[in-house]
């Protein structure tokens, strides 16, 4: 019951830090509610995937499956780099001298933690790194994450600010896989909410 409970809420948590990223860089969105809003919307999104991988983390340490355990921590130390990335991104302007370092530095090492989360739950469920997961719930969470994984790795490359030009590498594409990165997670965690009532 307690396994089921845990899992409850890191999908729910899950759900509501994707769909903050997935609304934050839509066009016209900081238009509408202003860019402090939509800085904080970012922030609050980081808070509850932090919330859900804590969650999902502690869970794993009931299992004797080490791989899964080492995914959740490597997704949690992510989260925590989208806190402190999410965090400075409301103190500094782009274009500013440090908003590389204090902002694009810790997305990116957010980014690559959840591609290592990602790559190990992938190996779980399929068995083998290069084995494709299973059409089984769990196999498809394991799909999407990577593919929301992948997603948000391209979103923190392309968001880098050149200094030269002070304009990030592609800021269209940026948002785009923002939001794709956290479609996949939203899609994963609303799958992740159907798996216990199956069960």
């Amino acid at each position: 019951m307690l396994a089921v409970v845990a899992t409850r809420w890191t999908g729910v948590l899950f759900a509501l830090g994707s769909a903050c990223f997935l609304v934050g860089p839509l066009p016209g969105f900081a238009e509408l509610v202003g860019v402090r809003a939509d800085g904080r919307v970012f922030f609050v999104g980081s808070l509850f995937f932090t919330c859900a991988a804590l969650i999902q983390w502690r869970s794993t340490s009931w299992s004797r499956d080490r791989t899964s355990w080492w995914s959740c921590a490597w997704q949690q130390a992510g989260t925590l780099f989208f806190n402190r990335s999410t965090w400075d991104a409301l103190q500094a302007a782009v274009g500013s001298p440090s908003y590389d370092q204090t902002v694009w530095r810790p997305d990116a090492l957010g980014s690559v933690c959840f591609l290592v989360s990602g790559a190990l739950a992938w190996s779980v469920a399929g068995g083998a790194w290069r084995r494709r997961p299973p059409r089984t719930p769990e196999g498809r969470i394991a799909a999407v994450n990577m593919a929301g994984c992948g997603a948000f790795g391209v979103s923190a490359l392309t968001a880098y600010v050149v200094p030269s030009s002070a304009d990030e590498v592609d800021a269209a594409l940026a948002a785009l896989t923002t939001c794709l990165g956290a479609l996949g997670f939203l899609v994963g965690a609303l799958l992740l909410l159907r798996e216990p009532q199956a069960s």
